[in-house]
């Protein structure tokens, strides 16, 4: 079964075409800058380098018809795309919906309910969706909601202390993000220790990024909230805060919930505390410069991850392996320093030769050190397809 895995963002359309249950990638791109009039399109067939070509598009469906275009034109699937036999979407936000299902109607819908907790992802979700089913009415569509791998995580820490019925009728609580990425990181972790009892905390650091608590494979804890603008500061999203802050905005601007919300979710983060760039190389290079709130944003981004960590080492009752995945996860090695930095009372102790070389899927704690601290490249797509596989064979 070829299964061609989506992952899409507000500007971006991702994907890779999955030879399952084999586990081999025969070809992969997105587009990078959709409805802008600089958009990208990558491809590659099988681990090949990417070729790249400008490419406007409008929005999703466009999006979705150059995707099936370069696959058709590589030879991949076909002209008439034979070689699809499903579709794995990596959503984000399904409500009540935890498990993998078939794209219907009735999904779609409860996925545009929630459209206003996942405003950069839902609406794109639901239009590339309605796209595929419109092009390839024979071929199946399985959602793999971001919340469902947190369904493990005890009530205590799920609940907000609201008025009880705010979640039991409207669905307002802590749902947890990332599910893809902390579900592997799980299951690599314990491949790489040879071992399934493992309390993990994994810090998926990104463009989006989130901590999540893991013991035993299934996830107990994780930094989300109702939406995925909360917790860690992201590249332009606020993160945690006080929702009664936005009532001094308001007195003192005039501006409506509206407004500040889109200014909290778009120009927020580490873009809005740096003044710099919503990209953590960047706001790096300009803090070693001497940038005063470059240097800031990357402090308090350092701290919320930590903060984190603290917490659920008290959650877990002590801690096995710290590992840091996504973009800055994997390739910061400075980052890694600073958040690690002062943790040798919980164990943690980075080697210093291991964190500055190429380190992925590999170990950088040093020696000895009660916790094993290890940089892994995540892999949602396969997680993905293995969950489109299973509700295709079910």
């Amino acid at each position: 079964m070829n299964v061609l895995v989506v992952n899409i963002g507000s500007t971006s359309f991702k994907f890779r075409l999955l030879d399952m249950p084999g586990e081999r990638t025969l070809a992969r791109g997105g587009v990078e800058g959709v409805g802008t009039p600089d958009g990208r399109l990558q491809f590659a067939k099988g681990d090949a380098e990417p070729t790249e070509d400008r490419l406007p598009v409008a929005n999703q469906a466009q999006a979705v018809d150059a995707c099936l275009s370069r696959l058709a034109d590589s030879g991949a699937g076909g002209q008439a795309l034979p070689g699809i036999d499903a579709v794995g979407f990596k959503a984000v936000h399904g409500g009540p919906i935890a498990e993998p299902v078939r794209v219907t109607d009735d999904v779609l819908s409860v996925m545009e309910d929630f459209a206003n907790v996942a405003p950069a992802h839902n609406p794109a979700y639901v239009a590339a969706m309605r796209a595929f089913g419109q092009r390839m009415p024979a071929v199946p569509l399985v959602a793999a909601f971001e919340t469902g791998f947190h369904q493990s995580i005890p009530a205590a820490r799920s609940h907000y202390a609201v008025p009880y019925e705010w979640a039991r009728d409207y669905g307002v609580k802590r749902y947890g993000f990332h599910g893809a990425s902390h579900r592997y990181i799980a299951e690599r972790t314990a491949e790489l220790l040879g071992r399934d009892d493992l309390r993990i905390i994994s810090c998926h650091l990104g463009g989006s990024s989130s901590i999540c608590a893991l013991q035993s494979g299934r996830s107990v804890a994780n930094s989300f909230g109702t939406a995925a603008q909360s917790g860690v500061p992201h590249n332009n999203r606020v993160g945690d805060l006080d929702p009664y802050a936005l009532l001094l905005v308001r007195a003192r601007t005039g501006a409506s919930l509206d407004d500040m919300l889109a200014q909290l979710s778009t120009s927020g983060g580490l873009l809005g505390l740096s003044g710099v760039s919503n990209d953590m190389r960047e706001i790096a290079q300009a803090a070693a410069s001497g940038n005063q709130q470059a240097r800031l944003a990357r402090d308090v981004f350092v701290e919320s991850v930590r903060h984190y960590i603290g917490a659920y080492v008290v959650a877990l009752e002590g801690l096995d392996a710290l590992v840091f995945t996504g973009g800055i996860g994997e390739r910061s090695k400075d980052i890694r320093r600073r958040v690690c930095s002062g943790l040798e009372f919980l164990g943690i102790e980075l080697d210093v030769r291991r964190n500055e070389a190429e380190a992925i899927d590999q170990t950088v704690s040093a020696d000895g050190a009660r916790v094993t601290v290890l940089a892994v490249r995540t892999n949602e797509e396969l997680v993905v397809a293995r969950q489109t596989v299973m509700v295709l064979q079910d």
